[in-house]
């Protein structure tokens, strides 16, 4: 029996769509039986399931693991946990891949699934290709067996593996997604005094959404910084693989600010060594990595892509705007906010500074955050190809390896469309306020432009 899927829900790094809407539990079933006949066609026989703590994650995780089995897959069940663990699960026990039931930081009503299979991330056309598998009923057969495994305590051992870090007074903020009972092991056994907000997981977010990109959902964490004199703050989103942070004054550090911070200890380690940013990191960034010998390279937003250009430059470290942190320098290559938080630790602690004085010592420039624009799913790449004919036309100085960067003489800005939403993305960094009004109006008369 063949199956569509909703076009919305093959997205460019997973699959995601509205439960009830665009996603039902015959989705999961149909990619269960997808994934397994593209496993199997590669001789994989094993694969690791986990799931987030959304309220219907367990349903379209048990139709998921149907299909995974009616294909001929053994499946290790690792239980309710940040998409990290499942990461790690395909990492170190005796499997071929693994997939996490996640709607990671989006609001409460959507799901997904992030897929691994042969050490790499499935995505992009590899997506495309599941969804025609799909439709032609293209898929193997077999009677897979399941079986369960508790990966938590050796998760956290791993996390502590190494640690050399000072003992400080850090607030958390596990927003209520899957990575709270990991943080509670784990805040038992490192140093220091530690208080932990939202560590329940609540598939409804009741306290506030789960993305600490979006400052306005750091108010709690900024709170309990404040309130209890404590040296820095760190906050998860849904799954725990986007990492945020306020200083000892409540000042967010954004994700290219942590990765100058973490660079640091690794380019003394692997001096020269590649460190990959997103096209919507600052430029002080990309300058700060030079200054410390390090190889800066600029790349396309979205976890599998980074993860794959890692995997090709032999890149250490790597980070994104939105908080996922890569390391492969003594861990996995994957992105893990439980991990980076801990070696958020181990750096500062390095630096013989605080957090604060880390982040007053920052280049100065004015930046704004993500700005978001709500666009038709079906008009979002059309008007980043419009707006890069347009800049064509007046000789701009482009960079287009994901979407539009333009840099003049006022500083930069950028305009992409959103793999995972319905949105366009745009940014602009200048030195001064002037120069971001007239970056922010380039950007609105580009906008006006497609309507």
């Amino acid at each position: 029996m063949s199956h569509e899927f909703h076009p919305s829900i093959l997205r460019e790094y997973d699959v995601r769509g509205v439960v009830g809407d665009t996603l039902h539990p015959a989705d999961a079933r149909a990619l269960g039986r997808s994934y397994a006949a593209l496993a199997v066609s590669e001789g994989a026989r094993r694969i690791a399931v986990g799931r987030d703590g959304r309220t219907h994650s367990p349903e379209l995780e048990a139709a998921l693991v149907e299909g995974l089995t009616a294909g001929g897959l053994d499946v290790v069940h690792i239980g309710l946990g940040p998409s990290p663990m499942l990461y790690f699960a395909a990492s170190t026990l005796d499997v071929d891949g693994g997939i996490q039931v996640t709607g990671s930081h989006n609001p409460s009503d959507y799901n997904g699934f992030k897929m691994l299979l042969g050490g790499r991330s499935v995505f992009g056309q590899e997506i495309q290709a599941l969804g025609r598998r799909a439709a032609s009923a293209d898929w193997s057969h077999g009677a897979g067996q399941v079986s369960e495994t508790d990966i938590s305590d050796a998760y956290v051992d791993a996390l502590m593996n190494g640690f050399d870090g000072n003992a400080y007074r850090i607030g958390w903020d596990a927003g209520n997604g899957a990575g709270g009972p990991v943080l509670e092991k784990l805040l038992k056994r490192l140093p220091g005094e530690h208080h932990a907000i939202y560590t329940d997981v609540d598939g409804t977010f009741p306290n506030h959404h789960p993305d600490p990109t979006v400052e306005s959902n750091l108010e709690d964490l900024k709170r309990l910084v404040a309130d209890k004199g404590l040296d820095f703050g760190i906050a998860f989103d849904g799954d725990a693989d986007r990492i945020g942070a306020v200083d000892g004054q409540g000042r967010v550090i954004w994700g290219d600010q942590l990765l100058m911070i973490l660079a640091g200890p690794v380019l003394k380690d692997e001096p020269g060594a590649t460190i990959i940013a997103d096209v919507k990191a600052s430029q002080t960034l990309f300058d700060r990595i030079a200054e410390m010998g390090g190889t800066p390279l600029m790349w396309k937003t979205g976890h599998s892509l980074i993860k794959s250009k890692m995997k090709e430059t032999h890149s250490p470290l790597a980070g994104e705007m939105s908080g996922h942190i890569f390391f492969k320098h003594q861990w996995y290559g994957f992105d893990d906010a439980i991990y980076a938080a801990v070696r958020l630790i181990r750096a500062v602690s390095q630096s013989g500074k605080s957090l604060t004085d880390l982040r007053s010592e920052m280049p100065v420039s004015i930046a704004t955050p993500e700005m978001r624009f709500q666009v038709d799913e079906t008009r979002k790449f059309a008007v980043i190809d419009e707006v890069a004919k347009r800049l064509a036309d007046e000789g701009a100085e482009v960079n287009s390896t994901d979407g539009v960067r333009v840099k003049t003489a006022d500083g930069w800005w950028l305009l992409r469309a959103s793999n995972t939403q319905d949105v366009l993305v745009a940014r602009a960094e200048a030195k001064d306020e002037a120069g971001l009004d007239r970056l922010l109006a380039t950007i609105n008369g580009q906008l006006e432009a497609s309507g």
